[in-house]
């Protein structure tokens, strides 16, 4: 059986948790990992953002229509650290299609999901 716990046993420990000033040390303890991480990130999203836009470019996308195209290829980039294989495929093949429901172009968002992230259509239909 669990033991009950007074309230204000409780309190105390959720303050500590809570104190400004040990949430401020933790922060600054780990700030170079957390940069670490944040660059590489970033460096990560700004090749899949340029390789993205040398396939619109290749396929003689409009600037206007750059933006949707990006967003979409931002949403293969977040799937593709998630899932692999076969289920990576199927998310994909979702996104082209929400994407192709919102106007942008099959053949281009097919592309950007072969070219880019090496990701080839499912298997199952």
């Amino acid at each position: 059986m669990s033991k009950v716990v007074p309230a204000g046993d409780r309190f105390q420990k959720w303050n500590l948790k809570y104190d400004p000033t040990r949430i401020k040390e933790i922060t600054e303890a780990g700030k170079p990992t957390y940069a670490m991480h944040a660059s590489a990130t970033f460096t990560d999203l700004y090749q899949m953002e340029l390789s993205v836009k040398q396939v619109l470019n290749s396929l003689g996308v409009s600037v206007l229509d750059v933006a949707p195209y990006l967003a979409l290829g931002r949403e293969f980039w977040s799937k593709q650290k998630k899932f692999h294989g076969e289920t990576l495929a199927i998310e994909a093949e979702v996104l082209i299609t929400k994407a192709v429901a919102r106007g942008l172009t099959r053949s281009v968002c097919e592309a950007i999901r072969s070219q880019c992230f090496d990701v080839p259509p499912p298997s199952s239909p």
